[in-house]
């Protein structure tokens, strides 16, 4: 069983079932049953934040139990905490001077850690192609 950490992106796009945003190849990671799919609550924090300014509107989720449970039991995503162990990967991330997100930073050394592969739209996560295994969405 392969333990996959899904990007916000990837779980912005589920919510909001715009599946033409994710490619064939990360679908097929999403819908192989022998995958254990797996979010950060940093994704979950950043989704918060994302509806709390209103960038992030799904009308189906009206709270945050309601967004929590979608994750959990309509998609079957097991929300993962970020823990000291995250953190003291996150401190031996060899982050490139051009990219700034806490967030991202956080998540991609929680994948690390955890020893998962990382699923990102996010162009910027190349960069880390050497710290941590990524499947990159080709939109």
């Amino acid at each position: 069983m392969a333990r996959i950490l899904l990007d916000t992106h990837i779980i912005v796009f589920l919510l909001v079932s715009e599946l033409d945003n994710i490619s064939k190849d990360i679908k097929l990671i999403i819908n192989d049953f022998n995958n254990q799919l797996c979010v950060s609550s940093v994704s979950v924090l950043e989704i918060l934040q994302l509806m709390r300014i209103k960038k992030f509107q799904a009308k189906k989720y009206n709270s945050v139990t309601a967004l929590l449970d979608a994750i959990e039991k309509d998609f079957y995503i097991k929300i993962i905490p970020f823990s000291k162990e995250h953190v003291g990967a996150l401190s031996t991330l060899n982050i490139p001077p051009d990219h700034n997100d806490p967030f991202d930073h956080a998540i991609i050394a929680q994948a690390m850690a955890e020893k998962m592969t990382l699923v990102s739209s996010d162009k910027k996560f190349k960069s880390y192609a050497a710290q941590v295994r990524l499947a990159f969405n080709r939109r």
